[in-house]
C-alpha cells in the first residue's frame, strides 16, 4: 500500500524533480482540445474530464500527434517517466490514470490496497532488451559476470531477464554484485566505468553503444513480448474517465498501425525527441517490425498465464516472499472497446 508519506513523496517528484540522474523525470504537459469527436460512449460528457497519462520520452503523445490522433474530446495531461515501475508507483499515489509497462511492475503491486489494474495487453517486439558490457570487457558469456558489478532496473523486464540469464548458467543474483539502478543512474554509472554489466532496455542501449558498449546477451528469446496497459481503479470506476480511457485505447491501437506504415516519419521525430541518431532508431524499428508487429489486444487467458510465469520466476528467485496469483490484477472492462476499435 502506498502510505501517505509515499504519496506525498511521489507527488513532490511529479511537481519538482528535474535532471537526468533522478529516477523519475517529471515533465508534465497538458493538451486541451475542443474537437467535436466523440468517445466510444457518446452519452458521457467528456468536456470536463482530464485524463492523466504516463508516457516514456517520445512515447504515446508523440506517436498520437504524428498520426493526427491527438484531437481529444477531453483534456490530457502527459507526464514523463523513465520506467514502468515508476508509472505503477505513480498510479498507486493517485497521480496517474493510465500507463504502460511490461508484465513485471504490476506483480509488485499485488497485495497493496490500491493496486493497479491491467486493462489491455500489447504484443510487441523484444529486441530492445539486453545485457551490455563495456567496450574493454573480456566477458564472453553471462557466466563471466560472476562476482562482477551488474546493474538492472528493479521490478522491470531487466530484473526478470537478468534472473533468467543467470539461471541458465547456474547462477543467481547472489552470485553477482547486483545493483538496482534507474535507467539514468545506470547509464551514468556505466559510462563512468563503474559497472561490469548492465541489464537494460530502450533508448539507453543505443546511447551506451555509442560509447562503445557491447551486447553480451539479448533477451529477445527470453521475454514473451507481452506489455501491459494499466489503469487506476478509481479512473476505471469514474464514468467520465472510463469513457476517456476507452477512447484513448482505440487511439493508441490506431496510432500503432500508423507508425508501422510510416516508420521513417516516426523515426525522424522519435530520434529527435530522445537525442539518438535517426539511422540507429530507424534500423532498430525495422528489426523490431521483422520480429513482431505491435498490437493492442483485449485481455486473454494466454496473457494472464504469461505474466503468471514471470511472477513465479520472481518467487522462485526469492525476490517475492511467496508465490502470488496475478489473475486479480486483470480487468476486462475495456475488452469490448478494444475489440470493436477498427483500424
Amino acid at each position: 500500500m502506498a502510505t501517505p508519506y509515499k504519496r506525498r513523496q511521489i507527488l513532490r517528484w511529479l511537481g519538482a524533480m528535474t535532471g537526468t540522474t533522478t529516477a523519475l523525470i517529471a515533465t508534465a504537459t497538458s493538451c486541451t482540445n475542443t474537437s467535436t469527436q466523440t468517445s466510444s460512449n457518446p452519452t458521457v460528457d467528456l468536456s470536463g474530464v482530464t485524463l492523466r497519462i504516463a508516457k516514456f520520452k517520445g512515447g504515446w503523445d508523440l506517436q498520437l500527434k504524428l498520426a493526427g490522433l491527438d484531437n481529444f474530446p477531453y483534456k490530457t495531461q502527459f507526464t514523463e517517466f523513465t520506467g514502468g515501475n515508476l508509472m505503477v508507483q505513480a498510479i498507486n499515489a493517485n497521480a496517474i490514470d493510465i500507463a504502460s509497462c511490461s508484465e513485471t511492475p504490476p506483480i509488485f503491486a499485488i497485495g497493496t490496497q490500491d493496486a493497479v489494474k491491467i486493462i489491455a495487453a500489447t504484443k510487441g517486439p523484444t529486441i530492445g532488451q539486453t545485457v551490455l558490457v563495456p567496450k574493454n570487457s573480456t566477458a564472453k558469456t553471462i557466466a563471466d559476470l560472476k562476482g562482477k558489478k551488474v546493474a538492472y532496473v528493479k521490478a522491470t523486464t531487466a530484473h526478470y531477464f537478468l534472473i533468467k540469464m543467470l539461471k541458465e548458467v547456474g547462477l543467481t543474483l547472489k552470485d553477482v554484485d547486483a545493483l538496482a539502478l534507474s535507467i539514468p543512474d545506470g547509464l551514468s554509472a556505466f559510462r563512468k566505468g563503474d559497472l561490469d554489466g548492465w541489464a537494460t532496455y530502450g533508448y539507453s542501449i543505443p546511447q551506451a553503444k555509442k560509447d562503445g558498449a557491447r551486447e553480451l546477451k539479448s533477451a529477445k528469446d527470453i521475454l514473451s513480448g507481452n506489455f501491459m496497459i494499466v489503469g487506476a481503479p478509481s479512473a476505471i470506476a469514474d464514468p467520465g474517465k472510463n469513457a476517456a480511457i476507452a477512447d484513448f485505447l482505440c487511439r493508441i491501437k490506431k496510432s500503432q498501425a500508423w507508425r508501422e506504415s510510416n516508420l521513417e516519419t516516426w523515426a525522424k521525430s522519435y530520434a529527435s525527441a530522445i537525442g539518438i541518431d535517426e539511422s540507429i532508431v530507424l534500423e532498430q524499428a525495422k528489426q523490431e517490425e521483422k520480429q513482431r508487429h505491435v498490437q493492442v489486444l483485449p485481455i486473454s487467458d494466454e496473457a494472464i498465464a504469461s505474466q503468471q510465469e514471470v511472477a513465479d520466476t520472481f518467487a522462485e528467485a526469492g525476490v517475492l516472499p511467496a508465490k502470488v496469483s496475478v489473475k486479480p490484477l486483470w480487468d476486462t472492462t475495456f475488452n469490448d472497446a478494444i475489440a470493436k476499435c477498427s483500424i
